[in-house]
């Protein structure tokens, strides 16, 4: 029978915060087991928070696998938070700087299921560019931003998101294969620079690097993007210094302090 303490609503609320805030960072499906490990809850307290997240549509559970993964409603609100919060107009900022300086289109995205998410972007002025809003959902085996969040992934977890292949082609440039892929996302987690080569929009590139906690765990990307006609590869591929200086002033936004203490009120130690 639950304590006096666990009935409370601002308890109970705060619980449940927890264990949606657990599943939103991990960045990958999560068991029952992994969240009542995180959260140092109950685990007939984590089921039954689970099934009330997941009743509100602020998770969503995989059909094969039972794992948690964040809902369209979790989803939803992060967007209005970053559009309507000083935090959006602090990354912004540091966004509007990549253009100044590099001259074309920058963005910053987040792994939502088994998608990137744009959470904001600035375009460049010039007249070609590919306008993508805040609130776009793009593949992640084609795109610079994805092949950074797949390449911190196991091969497991990979294939839980992108299946066994072949992997839907966009463009004549796409890797479909999956052994082709692993290969590119072996290069991209050595390097920490994640590239697309028109390989979801023709006759564009791309080049993205990751955002990362104070642990080093990747959370974010941020990416330029431009039109072959201006741009290549190798020449993006210069413009990488610039953009780990951007992540890292991103990170600074959005990253706690140190030290924090993100556990419930009443959790157990």
């Amino acid at each position: 029978m639950p304590s006096n303490e666990e009935t409370k609503p601002e308890s109970t609320a705060l619980r449940a915060f927890s264990v949606l805030e657990y599943v939103v960072r991990a960045g990958v499906p999560v068991s029952l087991d992994d969240a009542t490990h995180a959260c140092n809850l109950p685990k007939p307290t984590v089921f039954r928070i689970l099934a009330m997240l997941q009743e509100a549509d602020l998770l969503r559970r995989e059909p094969l696998s039972k794992r948690y993964i964040v809902g369209a409603r979790t989803s939803a609100l992060a967007i209005d938070v970053m559009q309507h919060s000083t935090l959006r107009t602090q990354c912004h900022a540091v966004l509007q700087e990549l253009v100044d300086e590099i001259g074309e289109s920058s963005n910053l995205t987040m792994l939502d299921g088994n998608e990137v998410l744009y959470i904001d972007r600035a375009e460049t002025p010039l007249p070609l560019r590919l306008h993508l809003e805040p609130g776009t959902r793009v593949p992640l085996h084609c795109t610079a931003s994805g092949k950074i969040f797949l390449s911190q992934m196991s091969a497991k977890q990979i294939y839980r998101l992108l299946g066994k292949g072949p992997y839907r082609r966009y463009t004549d440039k796409t890797i479909t294969d999956p052994h082709l892929l692993e290969q590119e996302l072996k290069r991209t987690k050595r390097t920490l620079v994640g590239t697309h080569d028109s390989e979801l929009f023709d006759a564009s590139v791309a080049v993205g690097v990751p955002v990362t906690d104070q642990q080093g765990r990747v959370y974010a990307a941020v990416a330029i993007h431009a039109p072959t006609a201006r741009m290549t590869i190798e020449s993006c591929m210069t413009h990488v210094p610039t953009l780990r200086r951007a992540a890292e002033a991103i990170a600074s936004i959005l990253t706690p302090a140190k030290g924090l203490d993100r556990r419930a009120p009443g959790s157990r130690k």
